[in-house]
């Protein structure tokens, strides 16, 4: 006697071309893409380090002299420097951005991209001079 045949279903095997672990980096815009994407541990490290100042401050001088001497030190002024960058590059793509996200209008008509665009590079601007003139007001 024969074995009686067992019913399977049909699975086919899915295409599934190999990608390479730095297929971002064949076009420039893939490569801008990642790197925003990047941009955003670095506005991570900013609030740390903003919350770490605040502790500082809160714990008195002495804990405040030891943060100092600590954000003095060679690795972490490079780390702020690089996170600077990331930082203005952040804004400045999330500005481009900005007028594809935003649909403003005024009496019935759109407002171009480059006014939205540009108000918001103005506001940056404004806030900026604001911020250095309490700073340097001392």
């Amino acid at each position: 006697m024969s074995q009686p045949q067992i019913y399977q279903d049909f699975h086919p095997r899915w295409y599934r071309p190999r990608m390479s672990t730095w297929w971002w980096l064949g076009r420039r815009t893939y490569v801008a893409f990642i790197l925003r994407e990047l941009s955003s541990v670095f506005v991570a490290w900013t609030v740390v380090f903003l919350l770490l100042l605040l502790r500082a401050v809160a714990g008195g001088r002495g804990s405040y002299a030891a943060f100092l001497d600590w954000a003095g030190s060679a690795w972490v002024v490079a780390l702020n420097l690089v996170t600077f960058a990331f930082l203005v590059y952040h804004a400045v793509t999330w500005f481009q951005l900005t007028p594809k996200a935003m649909v403003v209008r005024l009496g019935g008509r759109r407002v171009p991209g480059a006014v939205i665009a540009g108000s918001a590079y103005a506001g940056w601007v404004v806030v900026s001079a604001f911020v250095a003139w309490l700073i340097l007001r001392g």
